[in-house]
């Protein structure tokens, strides 16, 4: 019971952190001439150069990346994904049609609107959903290498090259000052993101504590593909037990903390880690 609520309210936080984004783009980011990052940001460049309807250039771009989450990153992962996009597309074609207008200069409305925006991502990114695909094509990339070599990598490079592209091409075919104006966005969004999720583009490492380790380890190594650092320990109440240490990225993170709560009986921590030296 207390699972289903949890998931009920996972739900809500997606939807209402996509209507914020969503306002944001299109009642104060847009009207000032800045553009959002990511793929959402490849939609509004084709919107803008094509004249094609914002919404419909966000489903065919957002579309192969939620599809490509379906194969790789597991169905939960991309239902919360499908929802957030739809709810965020949706919310486009309506905020484009309400009058609203803040009465100041560009540099400080697209400030606010970043910080917005930034402050709905955090809210999906907290409650394991994405309505960028940017972030899923680095997922994928991740997962694909850290099958191969065994390494975990932060997905940050692969973002900032992304949006490096998405920028430049505004630079080019839209505007500069546009470009500049889009940069501070995807600068103060990423400021928030990292204030209320914790660098999610970051490596994390979790360390659990229990007495029932091979059931643990089981469901990582069949779910997650990942492995654990087994270390013996003994606490001054429950006495001997095991102290499991595993890396996982930002979106993996959601699938063990399912796995964790799952056994009972444990105990963990969550350290975002700068790097990591083999």
């Amino acid at each position: 019971m207390k699972k289903s609520i949890s998931g009920v309210i996972s739900y809500i936080s997606i939807v209402v952190g996509a209507l914020l984004a969503s306002f944001s783009v299109a009642c104060i980011l847009l009207p000032n001439d800045a553009v959002d990052y990511g793929t959402a940001g490849i939609s509004i460049i084709i919107s803008k150069l094509t004249g094609a309807n914002l919404p419909l250039c966000v489903v065919l771009v957002f579309a192969p990346f939620v599809i490509a989450g379906a194969f790789f990153l597991g169905i939960r992962f991309t239902l919360k994904a499908m929802v957030g996009s739809l709810v965020y597309t949706l919310g486009l074609a309506v905020f484009e049609r309400i009058p609203f207008e803040l009465n100041t200069e560009h540099f400080l409305a697209v400030a606010f609107g970043g910080a917005v925006l930034g402050f709905g991502l955090s809210i999906i990114l907290r409650s394991g959903g994405c309505i960028d695909g940017s972030e899923i094509l680095a997922n994928i990339i991740l997962k694909k290498v850290s099958d191969k070599t065994g390494r975990n990598y932060s997905m940050m490079p692969i973002l900032i090259a992304f949006n490096s592209i998405v920028y430049l091409t505004v630079f080019i075919f839209i505007d500069r000052n546009s470009a500049l104006l889009s940069l501070l966005v995807y600068i103060v969004a990423t400021l928030v993101i990292d204030r209320y999720t914790d660098h999610f583009e970051a490596i994390k490492q979790v360390t659990i504590i229990t007495k029932d380790h091979e059931s643990l380890i089981d469901a990582i190594k069949t779910d997650l593909n990942k492995t654990c650092t087994i270390i013996e320990s003994k606490g001054a109440i429950a006495g001997e037990n095991k102290t499991l240490i595993c890396y996982v990225n930002y979106f993996e993170l959601q699938k063990l903390r399912d796995i964790i709560q799952n056994n009972k009986g444990t105990f963990s921590t969550i350290t975002t880690i700068d790097e990591i030296i083999k």
